[in-house]
């Protein structure tokens, strides 16, 4: 039987029966109130399939012209509709008298309901420093690649024929860090790219950074516990650490990265430092080689996690590869993230972690009482997706496509902008920075941002980055994903504003 039927039939038998045992008229008004009353109150939705006259009349064990009798009446006045081979449907005059019966509420006093959690309470306080994506406007959206040039054909390809030989077995429960053959892949991948050498055991696939972030702060972090995090940062990373109830400690960026001279002074005891050494988020600074090797020294001396997030790492070392804090490190206290999400789209949500062996049970644990695992079928045709080499001939047309839109974005805003300078560090990201050149600009950058999303032209702000007050103003452009001649007119757009 249609599921639509199974549904439908419940409501009208019940109604039916409730209706007759108070009701001496004939059944077929019986049956006509029964189901007028369902409808009316809600309990059968617009559009909703009805049983067939036939298949009705059997199941209240009444005659099919007594159904027939009362389908009519609905039907005049207009409360069912009904279409050759459709069969019969709810259907609403919202110009008629009837008007669904609104269920009684009542509004409890607060105190009646039990407290939310001081973390639940921190989360939602915080929830103001994620950066809100719109979800239509692509220039100037920091944080996306360009995902106009994603071979689509070959993924779908790829899908499909998971799909085709899929077994049934297959669609059970998965394991919660991940499939193997996936988290081989990614070792495999991460040794040829970027020198990393761990076990495949040590990998956790997860949605993203942000799984990640959370995941590591839930495994580590108690209340008042100190995180030492680069100023300024990624937003998203301020939130989950702050609303972790963690004590943040800030450290600026010098040309060589985090200043760790800075530490001295705070006699600190973190237990993580967060960092972005590849390219730091949002200025571009590349964390030398030396100050990688003096943060692992730091961080042996006391006790501390580093986690290495290394967001763009190809598009940031392409051409002047840098060791990596995880490959120099050897107390196996690095905890390194990556992301597929910005390489090749955001839609993907497939990231993934290096962690610690001592760790390795906790987050799994965590794992299994959250987010119990990532889709099956899109591991599988992402570990397709290396295997086939389809990842690196991607990254490649990433690269020389950032390039081209890079220089022409940098090209074209200079033509337009008295106000702002771009703080150019060759292409190392999808993003950009320019700042305002007024020395105090914070109002400056609220009204340029309020008049660009008048414009449908979305940017970042660069002051929510930092920590504590905000050392300079200005705005983060992403132009990866736009195509050269929407970048151009698009800031054209951005002219009488800047």
């Amino acid at each position: 039987m249609n599921t639509n039927y199974k549904f439908s039939l419940d409501k009208i038998r019940l109604a039916y029966t409730t209706q007759q045992n108070s009701d001496t008229d004939a059944k077929y008004i019986v049956l006509y109130r029964a189901i007028k009353n369902t409808i009316t109150s809600h309990e059968l939705p617009a559009n909703w399939l009805l049983p067939s006259t036939r298949v009705l009349s059997k199941a209240l064990n009444i005659s099919r012209t007594t159904v027939n009798k009362s389908y009519e009446l609905l039907q005049l006045e207009k409360l069912i509709s009904s279409k050759i081979g459709s069969g019969f449907r709810v259907s609403y005059n919202l110009s008629s008298e009837f008007t669904p019966r609104k269920r009684k509420h009542t509004s409890p006093s607060k105190k009646n309901y039990p407290n939310i959690s001081e973390k639940g309470i921190a989360f939602t306080e915080n929830i103001t420093l994620v950066n809100k994506i719109s979800s239509t406007n692509l220039a100037f959206r920091p944080g996306v690649p360009p995902i106009d040039v994603f071979p689509v054909n070959r993924w779908k390809n790829l899908l499909n024929n998971y799909w085709r030989h899929i077994k049934s077995s297959n669609l059970s429960y998965s394991s919660a860090t991940g499939l193997e053959e996936l988290k081989k892949s990614i070792a495999d991948y991460l040794n040829i790219s970027r020198n990393i050498r761990c076990d495949f055991e040590q990998i956790v696939v997860v949605s993203g950074s942000l799984q990640s972030l959370y995941l590591i702060a839930t495994t580590l972090i108690d209340k008042g516990d100190e995180v030492i995090l680069e100023n300024p940062i990624f937003p998203n990373v301020h939130s989950v650490f702050k609303s972790s109830q963690a004590k943040l400690i800030p450290l600026s960026i010098d040309d060589e990265g985090i200043k760790l001279s800075q530490l001295d002074r705070q006699k600190s005891k973190p237990k993580i430092i967060h960092v972005t050494p590849s390219n730091h988020y949002p200025l571009g600074v590349k964390m030398s080689v030396n100050r990688r090797q003096e943060l692992l020294n730091w961080a042996s001396e006391h006790n501390t996690i580093i986690i290495e997030n290394d967001y763009e790492h190809e598009i940031a070392n392409h051409d002047q590869a840098i060791p990596s804090i995880y490959s120099l490190d050897q107390e196996d206290r690095t905890i390194y993230m990556g992301t597929f999400n910005r390489l090749l789209h955001p839609s993907i949500r497939l990231g993934y972690m290096i962690v610690p062996r001592y760790l390795i049970k906790t987050v799994q644990a965590l794992q299994e009482h959250s987010h119990r695992f990532v889709s099956p079928s899109i591991q599988v045709v992402m570990n397709q997706f290396i295997e086939k080499n389809y990842l690196y001939q991607h990254i490649k047309t990433c690269i020389d496509m950032a390039n081209e839109r890079y220089e022409l974005f940098c090209r074209e805003f200079e033509k337009i902008s008295k106000k702002m300078t771009i703080e150019k560090k060759h292409c190392s990201s999808f993003h950009l920075v320019a700042t305002f050149n007024e020395p105090d600009s914070i109002q400056l950058e609220k009204t340029v941002l309020a008049e660009l999303e008048s414009k449908n032209i979305t940017a970042h702000a660069l002051s929510k980055c930092y920590i504590d007050a905000p050392k300079t103003y200005g705005l983060i452009f992403g132009y990866a994903a736009v195509r050269p001649s929407v970048l151009k007119k698009k800031i054209q757009t951005m002219k009488g504003i800047l």
